[in-house]
């Protein structure tokens, strides 16, 4: 009797210390799976606050487009864009001025910014553009071609040679064999621009991306030599980023699908 007694209380605790196990082990898959289902930072509900980009002032209507979709897709976050001439971005930048994100016009300014060591990763190339000469509306100088603007008399505004637009616009210049001396350099193709709308100028040599977001303030004038001085565009993460996250992100948005139709609908060339 003893013995079958002592069978009876030892079976319940084995059963007891069994599901004590099992209880252990199910806690602790549980806790792992807690761990894995962490959700991921850069997930579309994740992602927060301020993104700096520092880009090209002729990405300034499409990006600003996309600093818009890029908030709406991820309430919390907010796209700062800093515009301008290229080569005054790459310097700012190296200077130490802080930003997430750098799209330049061209692959040279890029360089400044990646032999500083100021760039995380490779810069990609997302679009490309190309010149075309911007006269006032109706073209009353009947402006035809670049050797056009080389006539004596004729008010001709050029971006500065360090800029992108201003170094592709030399660069179609020299290809055509034509020498012009503009009324001025401007430090950046929005500045040339203004210069035609503000009627102080008969022609700039600009972006055709900027002659379109001008609308009816301004008519373009495509010319062969442009196919020659084609600029590509890149964009990079930055070094010192502080929102590593949301600018990588940012930066996918651009080169993604429906970043490249906003791009296309500016009137950018695909890379």
């Amino acid at each position: 009797m003893t013995t079958r007694t002592a069978r009876r209380t030892r079976r319940p605790l084995q059963v007891a210390a069994g599901g004590a196990a099992a209880l252990l082990a199910l806690s602790a898959c549980s806790s792992g799976s807690d761990s894995s289902a962490k959700p991921d930072s850069s997930g579309s509900g994740e992602l927060s606050g301020e993104v700096t980009v520092f880009a090209a002032a002729s990405l300034k209507e499409s990006f600003t487009t996309l600093g818009e979709r890029f908030e709406k897709e991820h309430p919390g976050t907010k796209v700062t864009f800093s515009f301008g001439g290229s080569d005054s971005l790459a310097a700012s930048i190296t200077g130490g001025a802080p930003a997430d994100v750098f799209a330049s016009a061209s692959p040279r300014t890029m360089e400044i910014v990646t032999d500083a060591g100021d760039v995380s990763g490779t810069p990609a190339t997302f679009v490309r553009n190309e010149l075309e000469i911007a006269t006032l509306p109706g073209n009353p100088g009947k402006i035809a071609s670049l050797e056009d603007l080389t006539e004596s008399g004729r008010k001709v505004v050029l971006c500065d040679k360090e800029v992108p637009c201003g170094a592709a616009a030399q660069k179609a210049l020299d290809a055509s064999k034509l020498k012009l001396t503009p009324v001025s350099y401007e430090q950046d193709v929005k500045a040339a621009l203004t210069k035609v709308e503000l009627k102080e100028a008969d022609a700039a040599v600009v972006y055709k991306t900027d002659v379109r977001a001008a609308g009816d303030k301004v008519e373009g004038v495509e010319f062969p030599e442009s196919a020659d001085a084609v600029n590509d565009y890149p964009i990079a993460l930055l070094k010192d980023a502080r929102n590593t996250e949301a600018a990588t992100a940012f930066v996918a948005l651009v080169r993604s699908a429906e970043g490249q139709k906003v791009l296309s609908g500016a009137g950018f060339l695909k890379p």
